[in-house]
């Protein structure tokens, strides 16, 4: 029918979808990335923060988060895979340069503060488990995982990534280390407990702007397109729909375990701090994740802190790449510029000094006299900024058939889609304006 949706599951009558059935693991790549990658070290520092300040009672945020991310992720990489580009060339193409140009300074911006804060915490860590100095675990992290991105190939980058997804178990694990009342976490997570204090919805805020994060739609998209480039035979769906079917339900179930994933070691690390630092009384002396690790050794014991610390080294390095490397597309695409991950630096030069200058200015500004928890708050305040915008334009790009031609979103998307935007508009207004309250 002209003007019709494309369905999806119309797509079954293509001869050209893959004979093969792909198994689970081979579904998941991007998603459970970008999924993972949002569990870093700020990351752990805010659902720290929340669990010892307010216990079991925040536990809930994470089911109500779940839909939202997963959705406004899947349509970031739907749009990826449907275009064979990442974000930031849609917008170059589609829509006005001055909205382009705000919303990838303000995404740069928050990416090397927010990496600036990980990196410390990830020296912090080292420096509780081993010892030594800290600036200098600051510096190796930070050139380590600089030197992974350009002189390993992206395919076999990737791999690596996946796995180090692994280390994001540390937390389930710790869980089982300490005493949980598990009725009492499971009534808390189905049934939420508001307080209606304005501490409460800042750390409101807080998890919610941590959760959906600007520059993890940029990289999953990007990665999408990537995956387009680099497999032979496969095509943006625009000019293949042939291979839409398989792609999109691999998407789906990608993302979806992937924010699944991040969203239960969330709960976990809620939980885990609910038990221990909220009960002991010590919610208001954690600020960092480092923090958190070190309070829990005397409550939890020595497996408990050390899982807890290895968590944020390993969560770092999973991380810091996804933050410059998603500035680093950004910014290749909005000026047009070639950029590829599976490329030798000689072929991408400007796409690897970028990745190299948000990497090296995100570790200097621990030597610049950058307050890590200062970093982190200036990261979420941007982050704030820029998602609102970025989100509405990610509903009206996969609306427009001159990007997705016939692949339009299905209504369960689209609904949850503009729910999220509403629910981080709504959050970020009350972030700002406590900001602004608070300069004052």
């Amino acid at each position: 029918m002209p003007g019709a949706s494309f369905k999806v599951d119309n797509i079954r009558q293509f001869p050209d979808v893959p004979a093969g059935h792909p198994t689970f693991l081979q579904r998941l790549g991007p998603g459970l990335i970008t999924g993972a990658a949002d569990d870093d070290p700020s990351g752990i520092a805010t659902y720290s923060q929340v669990g010892a300040q307010f216990g079991l009672g925040m536990l809930w945020t994470m089911l109500f988060s779940f839909p939202l991310m997963a959705a406004i992720q899947e349509i970031s990489a739907r749009l990826g895979r449907i275009t064979g580009t990442g974000i930031a060339e849609i917008l170059r193409k589609h829509y006005p340069k001055p909205l382009l140009y705000g919303l990838v300074l303000l995404l740069c911006l928050a990416n090397v503060f927010n990496l600036g804060a990980d990196v410390a915490a990830m020296g912090a860590a080292a420096h509780l488990v081993l010892r030594g100095p800290l600036d200098a675990y600051v510096v190796i992290f930070g050139l380590f995982s600089l030197f992974l991105q350009i002189y390993v190939p992206y395919r076999k980058y990737v791999r690596y990534l996946k796995w180090l997804t692994l280390v994001l178990f540390a937390y389930v694990a710790t869980a089982f280390v300490v005493r949980v009342p598990w009725s009492i976490a499971l009534r808390k997570t189905i049934i939420p407990s508001v307080s209606w204090t304005t501490d409460y919805w800042m750390a409101l805020v807080a998890v919610l702007g941590t959760t959906i994060s600007p520059y993890l739609f940029f990289w999953q998209a990007s990665e999408e397109a990537e995956d387009v480039r680099l497999n032979k035979g496969e095509q943006p769906l625009r000019k293949k729909p042939s291979q839409a079917f398989e792609h999109l339900r691999r998407i789906s179930v990608d993302t979806r375990v992937g924010m699944g994933l991040s969203n239960l070691v969330a709960f976990f690390i809620i939980l885990i701090t609910a038990v221990t630092l909220h009960a002991s009384g010590a919610g208001n002396v954690i600020q960092t994740s480092a923090d958190a690790a070190k309070a829990l050794q005397p409550l939890a014991g020595n497996l408990a802190f050390l899982l807890f610390a290895l968590g944020i080294i390993g969560t770092g390095l999973l991380a810091v790449p996804v933050l410059a490397g998603s500035a680093a597309y950004a910014i290749a695409e909005t000026f047009g510029w070639p950029a590829s991950l599976e490329s030798k630096p000689r072929q991408v030069p400007k796409f690897y000094i970028v990745l190299a200058a948000a990497t090296i200015i995100g570790i200097s500004l621990k030597f610049l006299g950058m307050d890590p928890i200062r970093a982190l708050f200036w990261s979420a305040v941007m982050n704030g900024v820029v998602a609102v915008p970025l989100m509405v334009m990610l509903m009206i790009a996969s609306a427009n058939r001159r990007i997705v031609g016939k692949f339009l979103l299905p209504g369960h998307l689209r609904l949850i889609g503009w729910s999220a935007t509403i629910v981080m508009f709504l959050a970020s207004l009350a972030l700002i304006l406590s900001s602004v309250r608070g300069l004052f």
